[in-house]
């Protein structure tokens, strides 16, 4: 056994030092992460970042100055005028409104920054989405091959949205606990050595206390979150299959389903919070107790002289006081932390995956040169090509094609075709051999410039929100209206156009869910057609037409196709049978190619495909 992935043959060997690892390894991701997070927001917002951190420190100096005040209140002036035979209170009432001065500043700053901060974590999501948007667009295919549509939506709505608390409220709180806690430890000295050290001891039993239990919890909240993400990838799932789970009749399976994934991410959650959630309360009781225990210290001082260490330690009433004050300056700070531990390690888990989408390697291209004028030659030499290592899908493919020629792929399920389509257009790169367009390696050249080269229909049509024009214009996003016209009507897609309730500008929503499926096909060849490329790619572009649409379409298709290197992939031969070559794959190997007339002669496998007859085959 290799062990362990966080503990590797190490872990197998000793698990409690395996064990020990992972959570070394999990501590520092947490805290990378979160100190990139917060890199993050400083790279755009430092200024008012700035801002906070002196609005902060105003308000807890404000906070700070009213405690302190209670000492002055008792030992200057409440018990000297209930000693006093004529009271004059004019001197207090002066003290309290500059007091009330500087508590209503205090106020002013808590208030700006909350704004800001509120400000800050909508730009900073503004800004993530933004960049994991702009990524994925970089992104090559095999990754969404790899990566489910929900979990990736996931990660743009609940990873996302788990830091916007963190930072809005949570990173504000740390700041504050931060600056209230030094404040607040200095002037305990300087009021009373002795409550102090208690103070101390009880502050670290509540940070220890704290810590383990978030370490606790933070593994829960990791799998929360990755069933969350489960959770969406099969509700997306079943959204777009729906028609599929009504026509067998598979609803209780997929509420069962459902149900099971759907537990999981309750009892996650439940595991993550019920931890995490127990962490204020015994945080509270323990402030409680360092209170009490201040208190008893404290008035043991207030009553008498004492002395520690042969040291002698007395106290006035107000020191008490205004210490106990103090004590819960010192304590709330952590009950504070603890009541955004929740946020804290939801918003760590998300960051995770928000900057693993972020950090996925981008598509590669090596390729400097740019098209001129194209001419559509496309050839294959002793191409070979494997999406993993563990099964190679193409073998020794080498295809001689001149311009303007239409070259049909035709093969069982599985043999290859739909591979070859995606090599030319270089959504993957093959292993060995070479890709030539007009002599030209398809590496060396740029995907921008060579996909534009191209005009391609895919067995899967998706259609965009937006008018009918606009989808059509796709293709090309210069083309004029009157282009995109004939564009359909070569197609033959001009008359059920007319026919939709506002024509070309009829806006399609749901990806073209009020067409057929043949319909939305169509539009799809018009986008092919409007891009006047060199080279165009039919994968399987008229599997949702039916035998009389088909006919129609033909005519256009041979218009669209004509002065075109054209790829072909049909399971109807009969729309292959006028392509200057034909060519059979089976289980990734080119077993014939030929012209129709010249396949039929050999009566191999095309001579079965096309005539349904396995007598001659051995």
């Amino acid at each position: 056994m290799n062990g362990d992935r966080f503990g590797g043959k190490a872990f197998s060997r000793n698990p409690g030092r395996g064990f020990q690892s992972a959570r070394q390894r999990l501590d520092a991701n947490k805290k990378t992460t979160l100190l990139r997070l917060l890199r993050f927001v400083l790279k755009y917002y430092k200024w008012s970042v700035l801002t906070v951190l002196a609005c902060i420190m105003i308000s807890s100096v404000t906070s700070l100055a009213s405690t302190l005040f209670t000492k002055s209140l008792i030992d200057d002036y409440i018990v000297p005028l209930t000693q006093a035979d004529n009271p004059q209170y004019t001197s207090l009432m002066q003290t309290l409104f500059q007091l009330g001065l500087v508590l209503l500043f205090g106020v002013i700053c808590s208030y700006s920054y909350n704004r800001l901060m509120i400000n800050v974590s909508q730009g900073t999501m503004l800004r993530l989405r933004k960049d994991i948007f702009e990524n994925m667009q970089r992104l090559p295919i095999g990754y969404f091959d790899t990566h489910s549509h929900g979990e990736l939506m996931s990660t743009y709505t609940n990873d996302v949205d788990s830091l916007r608390q963190v930072i809005s409220t949570s990173m504000a709180q740390v700041f504050n606990s931060i600056i209230t806690i030094t404040v607040t430890f200095v002037s305990m000295i300087v009021l009373s050595v002795p409550l102090t050290l208690v103070s101390i001891v009880m502050a670290v039993v509540m940070m220890f206390t704290t810590t383990k239990l978030g370490e606790r919890s933070r593994g829960y909240f990791r799998i929360q979150q990755e069933s969350l993400a489960k959770v969406n990838g099969f509700i997306e799932e079943m959204m777009t299959g729906q028609k599929v789970v009504k026509v067998f009749c598979h609803e209780e399976k997929a509420i069962s389903d459902f149900e099971t994934i759907n537990e999981q991410l309750r009892s996650s959650a439940c595991n993550a919070n019920k931890i995490a959630n127990i962490v204020m309360p015994v945080n509270g009781s323990l402030g409680s107790l360092t209170y009490v225990l201040i208190a008893v210290v404290g008035a043991t001082l207030a009553l008498g002289h004492s002395s520690i260490l042969g040291v002698q330690f007395s106290i006035t009433l107000g020191t008490l006081v205004s210490f106990l004050q103090l004590n819960k300056s010192f304590t709330q700070p952590i009950t504070h932390v603890s009541q955004q531990i929740n946020s804290v390690l939801n918003a760590s888990v998300g960051a995770e995956r928000v900057f693993r989408l972020l950090d996925a390697e981008p598509e590669e291209d090596k390729g400097s040169e740019v098209l001129v004028n194209p001419q559509g030659d496309v050839d294959f030499r002793n191409v070979n090509f494997s999406y993993d290592s563990s099964k190679q899908i193409l073998f020794d493919i080498t295809i001689n094609t001149n311009p303007s020629q239409k070259i049909a792929f035709v093969g069982g399920t599985g043999a290859g075709k739909t591979t070859v389509i995606n090599l030319i257009n270089r959504f993957y790169d093959a292993q060995s051999g070479e890709i030539l367009y007009d002599g030209i390696p398809i590496q060396n050249i740029r995907k921008e410039s060579l996909r534009k080269s191209m005009g391609i229909v895919l067995q899967d049509t998706h259609l965009f929100t937006g008018t009918v024009i606009d989808n059509i214009r796709y293709g090309r996003l210069d083309a004029t209206d009157e282009e995109c016209r004939e564009a359909a009507r070569r197609v033959g897609a001009d008359d059920f156009i007319r026919r939709l309730a506002k024509g070309y500008l009829t806006v399609l929503e749901g990806d073209g869910g009020n067409l057929s499926q043949g319909e939305r096909q169509l539009l799809a060849i018009a986008r092919a057609a409007v891009a006047h490329s060199p080279v165009l790619i039919l994968d399987e572009a008229t599997s949702s037409i039916d035998t009389r649409t088909e006919l129609l379409v033909q005519r256009g298709m041979d218009s669209l196709m004509s002065g075109r290197t054209t790829f072909v992939i049909a399971h109807r031969l009969s729309t292959v049978r006028n392509a200057d070559q034909i060519i059979v794959l089976d289980h990734g190997r080119i077993i014939e190619h030929g012209t129709h007339e010249e396949l039929l002669q050999l009566k191999g496998k095309y001579y079965q495909l096309y005539t349904g007859d396995t007598s001659l085959l051995n």
